[in-house]
C-alpha cells in the first residue's frame, strides 16, 4: 500500500500483517490478518505516532521514504511501547539520530530494557501540549490500556485522537483505511469484540477510566494502531469499546454461552438437550465445541453474556483438560458475576463438581446447577433438564 492522506498534512504509513498466525503469540488473526496504522505529520516539525513491527519494517520504511527522508523527522510519539508498534524502532533510530523520543515515564523505563535506547528521549506529562506548527499535539496517559506506559495523542486542531491500542481491533485493512468505505463493517466491529475480550477485556476498570478522560473531548477522527480509521462515526467505537468495559459491571446480554467438551459422547448428548430446553425458553444461546473451537473466539461470547452453561466429562477425576483451559484464560480476563450450570458424565471418581463450585466462588458466578451422572445420563438426569431450564433463563433475565 501507499501512504494516504487522512487530513491536511497528516498520512497514515502503516502496513498489515498478513504473515503472523497468532497475535501475541497466542490469537490467532489467519486468513483476515492485522493492521498495524502508524502516522506522519509533516508540518514545520514532523512527528511520527507509533511504528511498526521489526518483521515488516523493511516495507515500512519505504512507505515513509515516500513522503520523508527519515533522518528529517523530528520527533516520534511512543504511545505503547508492545512491539508489535516498535519493532522498527531501532532501524529508525538509526537513520534517524537526532530524533527526539516522546512517552511517559513509564515508557522510558520500558524502552531502555526493550531497546536499550537511553539518550533522545523526553518524558511527556499528562496533559503536557507540543506545538509543531499548525497542530498543537497533546498527551494524555491512558495507563493499562492495555499496557502501564500507554498513553494517547490527540490533534487540537484536526481533533484526531491517535488511540493506539485502545478502539482498535483485528483485520488488515483491504485497501481502505475508513469505516465509511469498509464494505463489512459488521465483520470489523465483530473483530473490535474479539480484540477487546482477547486484549483489553482484563483491563475495563482502567478502560472505564479512559474513556471517561476523553468523553468530553470533541473527537472528530479516531485513528488506532490496529483496524478502521472511524471518520465518519467515531462516535460508534466509543460507545461501543464503552460498553464492552461497562460489561465488567453488568448489563450483560441476557444471552447464554453453551461451552461443550465430549470424549465418547455421552455429554454432547446431554448438552444438545439442554440447549434445546433453554433456547425453548426464549433465551438465546451461542453453542461452542472447545475442542475445535479456539479460546479467541470463545471470549468474546462469554465476555458479553451473562449466562454460562459448561458441559465436560471428567478426565482423570477432574473437569475436562479443554475446558480448563478456557476457564482458566476467562479467569484471567476477569469474566465475573455470571449466571452458571455445570453438566458432566463421569466413570470411576470426580472432583469435577468441587473444582466448579471453587471456581464459581472465585469468579463470584452464581450457580443454577452443578450436575454430573455416572456413564451415560439417565432418564431422572433428562428429567430435570425443563425445571433447570426454568431456573436458569429466570436467573439470566433477573441479573444486574
Amino acid at each position: 500500500m501507499e501512504p494516504i492522506s487522512i487530513a491536511k498534512d497528516i498520512y497514515w504509513v502503516g502496513v498489515n500483517d498478513r504473515q503472523s498466525d497468532l497475535f501475541e503469540g497466542l490469537w490467532p488473526i489467519t486468513p483476515n490478518g492485522v493492521s498495524l496504522n502508524s502516522y506522519l505529520i509533516l508540518d514545520e516539525k514532523k512527528v511520527l505516532i507509533d511504528l511498526a513491527s521489526d518483521l515488516l519494517s523493511e516495507h515500512y520504511i519505504q512507505m515513509l521514504e515516500q513522503l520523508i527522508p527519515i533522518h528529517q523527522i523530528d520527533y516520534i510519539v511512543l504511545n505503547h511501547l508492545e512491539p508489535d508498534h516498535t519493532g522498527a524502532l531501532l532501524k529508525i533510530s538509526s537513520m534517524a539520530p537526532n530524533t527526539i523520543f516522546l512517552g511517559t515515564a513509564k515508557a522510558k523505563e520500558i524502552v531502555g530494557n526493550f531497546y536499550n535506547l537511553t539518550e533522545n528521549f523526553r518524558v511527556v506529562a499528562d496533559g503536557e501540549e507540543l506545538k509543531i506548527g499548525r497542530h498543537t499535539l497533546k498527551f494524555v496517559s491512558i495507563p493499562f490500556v492495555h499496557w502501564p506506559e500507554t498513553m494517547v495523542t490527540y490533534d487540537e486542531e484536526d481533533q484526531i485522537l491517535f488511540s493506539c491500542d485502545a478502539f482498535g481491533g483485528y483485520g488488515a485493512l483491504p485497501g481502505i483505511l475508513f469505516d465509511d468505505q469498509c464494505a463489512d463493517l459488521s465483520f470489523m466491529e465483530e473483530e473490535a469484540l474479539r480484540y477487546y475480550s482477547n486484549i483489553v477485556a482484563a483491563h475495563s476498570a482502567h478502560t472505564k477510566r479512559a474513556i471517561a478522560k476523553l468523553v468530553n473531548t470533541p473527537i472528530q477522527m479516531i485513528a488506532p494502531s490496529h483496524g478502521l480509521i472511524w471518520r465518519s462515526h467515531p462516535e460508534r467505537i466509543f460507545e461501543l469499546y464503552s460498553k464492552w468495559a461497562n460489561y465488567s459491571d453488568g448489563g450483560r446480554e441476557k444471552t447464554a454461552t453453551v461451552l461443550y467438551g465430549s470424549m465418547y459422547g455421552n455429554t454432547r448428548f446431554f448438552a444438545e438437550s439442554v440447549i434445546q430446553a433453554v433456547a425453548q425458553k426464549g433465551l438465546p444461546v451461542e453453542v461452542f465445541d472447545i475442542n475445535s473451537s479456539h479460546i479467541s473466539y470463545i471470549l468474546p461470547s462469554l465476555w458479553k453474556n451473562q449466562g454460562v452453561i459448561i458441559c465436560a466429562p471428567t478426565y482423570e477425576g477432574s473437569i475436562f483438560p479443554y475446558m480448563m483451559n478456557v476457564l482458566s484464560m476467562a479467569k484471567i480476563k476477569k469474566v465475573m458475576n455470571r449466571s452458571a450450570a455445570y453438566f458432566g458424565s463421569y466413570a470411576w471418581g470426580s472432583m469435577a463438581k468441587k473444582q466448579f463450585e471453587d471456581y464459581c466462588t472465585e469468579q463470584k458466578w452464581d450457580i443454577v446447577e452443578n450436575r454430573q451422572f455416572f456413564g451415560k445420563p439417565k432418564s431422572a438426569d433428562f428429567e430435570m433438564i425443563p425445571d433447570f431450564a426454568e431456573r436458569f433463563v429466570k436467573a439470566v433475565k433477573e441479573a444486574v
